[in-house]
């Protein structure tokens, strides 16, 4: 399927109860975390998309109900000196998840093909060697049992800078900016060209791209949620756990309870 961005810029308001319909799916999410945890599945939710797309409010909403225990966000910025003497895909290496646990990458190794190509930190051959080498190591992953889910959050530039003026405005949001920002800015359509590029060469059979048109946050919100829940749920077993016999009478006879009617 050709993926093209300009399909995902219609922002229409969210036409439900998003206090509650938000609530629904924090609670089927916290089903599906500890179905993996019961049922010792791993699983990657990775985020890519422009500045102030939204990726931040939608992780926060993600893992709000989750189990520190057995979750990791990383946020993903430039490689140190230690990872750039190293090959690009190491340092993802060390952040998968083990079993049972569910890894959330804000930004991810696509970072090869998008801006370490535009910004010319990676070679032609280097970048172009990318998606091969992504599409093997995302391989590697779903073929160990790994869910891979990936998302792509779109704004249209007026978009993007009413959300840039609101950070400059805001006191408590200007850490959340920089000059990184309007860098990339100034390079949209040469950032749109190696997203459709990505799209192209990566959307594969067992890592799929999922397109979110984020320009109204709360539906980009509910749309992402939703995304990532169907996908988890469908690599996971999500029948409720069964409690062990030996301590439910335990249990039971504990607080008081009668014992379980013999069936």
């Amino acid at each position: 399927m050709t993926i093209s961005l300009s399909d995902y810029e219609a922002g229409k308001p969210y036409a439900g109860d998003y206090e509650a319909d938000l609530v629904a799916l924090q609670t089927r999410l916290a089903h599906i975390q500890v179905a993996h945890i019961v049922h010792r599945k791993r699983a990657i939710v990775l985020l890519e998309g422009w500045d102030a797309a939204g990726k931040g409010g939608i992780v926060q909403r993600l893992c709000a109900d989750w189990d520190p225990r057995n979750f990791e966000v990383w946020p993903i910025k430039a490689p140190s000196e230690d990872e750039l003497d190293r090959h690009f895909l190491w340092r993802f290496w060390q952040k998968l998840p083990a079993k049972g646990d569910i890894a959330v990458f804000d930004r991810s190794w696509y970072g090869r093909v998008l801006v370490e190509r535009i910004e010319g930190y990676a070679s032609e051959a280097e970048w172009k060697r990318g998606y091969d080498e992504i599409n093997e190591f995302e391989a590697q992953q779903a073929d160990s049992g790994t869910t891979i889910v990936k998302l792509f959050v779109h704004i249209t530039q007026e978009q993007q800078d009413m959300r840039l003026k609101d950070r400059l405005d805001h006191p408590w949001k200007r850490w959340k900016t920089g000059l990184e920002d309007y860098r990339n800015r100034a390079k949209r359509a040469d950032y749109l060209d190696a997203m459709h590029d990505m799209f192209k060469r990566t959307d594969t059979r067992w890592a799929r791209w999922t397109i979110l048109d984020g320009n109204d946050k709360k539906a980009g919100r509910i749309a992402a949620l939703t995304a990532i829940a169907a996908q988890l749920e469908a690599g996971v077993d999500m029948t409720p756990p069964t409690l062990d016999p030996e301590t439910e009478k335990v249990a039971r006879a504990a607080l008081g309870l009668p014992p379980t009617p013999a069936t």
